[in-house]
């Protein structure tokens, strides 16, 4: 008997589960107890799970399919780009790779003069500190305890974040302090002003204390991502600038999360009117379709290795089916006012909404983000401000909202204590009115965990 397609859809999901279960090791996770949700397809905001569930996508997947799924400008020109050159090595030159480096560098800031491609954002951190520390002569590089830099070795190590804790060998020249966070002052600031002068003075005493001649660069995703979506106070970043020039320190930029129109900017320093030596890039620049990443390098870092050889390079640097789909992901990027978008849907959509949520449920702490990048601070109690999870865990309460939040139609992205509303920047008012009506039920069926 010939099965239906419903039938052949069941059997393929099943299938799906059990190989992965048997064969795939998973990141960041205990493998036993692991039960991934299947995704079949996927087309805009919206994913489709095994069980045939359409879910309206508030994570962007890890934050990055910035142009939503499926795009098919997107999707057109990677298969062309097959048809004329699936691969080639990094020391050739090819179409896809000039262009999208020269796109790049026409919406970065406008002392960056070239692009290193990489495969993702981990390793282009890893060659961002390289640079630095080849061009400055030193070894040591700073980054904030609230931070995620990626899992490779470098990367993992210049993380804030308890990811960092089992693979920190103390021995990477990382060097971390505390960034601004009101909410959660390390400075017991009370005003966004105070908070900015404090951390800014203690980010200075830390490059005294550490000798200001060992210090290669300063590294900080300019809006902070998993640790939390925390917009830095006006000032920090100027502040930051100044101590690096003051210091000859290289001061990197990682946008990889945050970069690409998600802040509603295409890079999210441009809310800052404040230039890095080194932008990181990956996830938004062509939504994760083709894995890329790589380094915006300033013309001063560059004549570094004018007549001095890289001691660096991928095999798959530059891989013409990713800069493909960056270069058509930039474009319709620009023909179709997607960063315009985010822009306008955090200001008058998602922002607003989220803050009136905050109002009628006590147990969000606090409402935080710009653009499409925004983070719900869950608390048990406001008054004491004591998170619904602890720090570097997880807990009932978060695990019961996960799943009131898929079973109202959303695919969430939560970690520790926080639910974080990140969808694509394509997404439009209707389906950021119905992901807000979701995350409404949702709270409100996890209301009895607030006990302040």
């Amino acid at each position: 008997m010939r099965r239906s397609a419903r039938q052949e859809s069941d059997m393929t999901a099943e299938t799906t589960f059990a190989l992965d279960r048997q064969y795939v090791f998973h990141s960041w996770s205990a493998q036993a107890a692991l039960k991934p949700l299947v995704i079949t397809e996927a087309a805009g905001s919206y994913v489709t799970d095994g069980d045939g569930n359409r879910l309206l996508d508030l994570s962007s997947q890890l934050v990055n399919t910035n142009i939503g799924h499926q795009h098919p400008k997107v999707v057109a020109a990677i298969k062309e780009q097959a048809d004329l050159l699936c691969t080639v090595a990094p020391q050739h030159a090819n179409a896809a790779r000039g262009e999208a480096a020269k796109m790049i560098i026409e919406r970065a800031p406008q002392n960056m003069a070239k692009v290193f491609f990489t495969n993702a954002g981990a390793e282009a951190v890893e060659y961002a500190v390289r640079m630095a520390r080849l061009h400055t002569g030193r070894n040591k590089v700073l980054s904030t305890y609230r931070s995620y830099h990626g899992g490779t070795q470098t990367a993992v190590n210049l993380t804030g974040d308890p990811r960092r804790w089992p693979n920190d060998l103390g021995a990477s020249g990382a060097v971390h302090f505390f960034g601004p966070f009101l909410y959660r002052s390390a400075f017991h600031a009370s005003t966004e002003a105070e908070e900015c002068e404090r951390a800014l003075e203690h980010l200075e005493q830390v490059i005294g204390f550490e000798g200001p001649a060992t210090i290669a660069a300063i590294i900080l995703e300019t809006v902070p991502g998993t640790a939390g979506i925390m917009p830095p106070p006006p000032g920090y970043l100027q502040g930051v600038r100044e101590l690096c020039d003051r210091f000859g320190i290289v001061y990197i930029a990682d946008e990889v999360m945050c970069g690409f129109g998600r802040t509603g900017r295409w890079f999210a320093v441009d809310n800052y009117d404040v230039t890095p030596d080194l932008i990181t890039f990956a996830k938004g620049v062509n939504s994760g379709y083709v894995p890329l990443g790589g380094v915006i390098i300033s013309s001063e870092i560059c004549r570094t290795f004018d007549e001095r050889a890289f001691p660096g390079g991928l095999t798959y640097s530059g891989h013409p089916l990713a800069c493909a789909a960056a270069v058509a992901s930039m474009a319709a990027m620009t023909e179709e006012r997607i960063v315009e978008n985010a822009a306008r849907i955090g200001e008058q959509v998602l922002g607003p909404g989220l803050r009136e949520l905050a109002e009628r449920h006590p147990m969000i702490g606090e409402v935080r983000g710009l653009g499409v990048f925004w983070a719900l601070d869950l608390v048990t109690d406001r008054a004491t401000r004591e998170p619904l999870a602890p720090y570097g865990g997880s807990s009932p309460a978060m695990s019961e909202l996960v799943g009131a939040l898929k079973a109202n139609g959303v695919l969430p992205f939560t970690n520790y204590h926080r639910l974080h509303v990140v969808p694509p920047c394509t997404i439009t008012d209707t389906e950021m009115r119905e992901g807000l009506a979701a995350v409404d039920k949702a709270l409100t069926a996890v209301g009895h965990h607030y006990t302040g």
